[in-house]
């Protein structure tokens, strides 16, 4: 298969693989800025990123399950948004520094079984108390195995963890890729 067209080596992730859930929460309503910040719900990464998450994607259906994407690629402009609701840089990357999603190398994700119902974990998505942590131990077992099993298939495909955040896994070469401000509408 032919790799369709990237811009600035971001790609949208159906382009290549349409067996996804894509519900990015920040072209709702549903998040915690409580309004839309994306134009359109579209996961756009860059290529290899991508091509690692299709990769965990077949892992998880391999075993009866697959992934609902939340958040990819996000514009440094929408980043500065964001920081001045919420400057904790436990939860939001300073726009100085950037984050991993401004480079098209981070996803937030969560599984889902065939049916399409997401597995309980230990809290909600962008849930900013210590339940998001990845050492928070007092949720019910299942929702801590769920957690660790949606880890090991991302780390087991080229993914890193990050603390505060269950959902948040980076591209391991994420510092290949650099900042990126390119509008989500270029993507149509």
């Amino acid at each position: 298969m032919k790799t369709p067209h990237t811009i600035q080596g971001l790609i949208d992730l159906e382009k290549l693989d349409n067996s996804f859930i894509i519900d990015m929460k920040y072209a709702s309503y549903d998040n915690f800025m409580g309004k839309k910040l994306y134009p359109l719900n579209k996961c756009i990464l860059q290529l290899e990123t991508a091509k690692k998450l299709i990769n965990a994607n077949n892992y998880a259906k391999a075993l009866g399950y697959k992934l609902k994407v939340l958040d990819a690629y996000r514009p440094l402009s929408i980043q500065n948004l964001m920081w001045e609701t919420l400057s904790d840089d436990n939860f939001v990357a300073p726009p100085t520094r950037g984050s991993k999603h401004n480079r098209g190398c981070a996803v937030d994700i969560t599984l889902v079984n065939f049916d399409g119902n997401e597995l309980e974990m230990p809290s909600v998505f962008d849930d900013f108390s210590e339940k998001a942590w990845i050492t928070y131990t007092s949720a019910a077992e299942h929702q801590l195995q769920n957690r660790e099993f949606l880890a090991k298939i991302m780390t087991s495909n080229g993914f890193e963890r990050i603390k505060t955040e269950w959902w948040h896994f980076n591209d391991a070469e994420f510092n290949k890729y650099p900042l990126l401000d390119i509008c989500l509408e270029s993507f149509l």
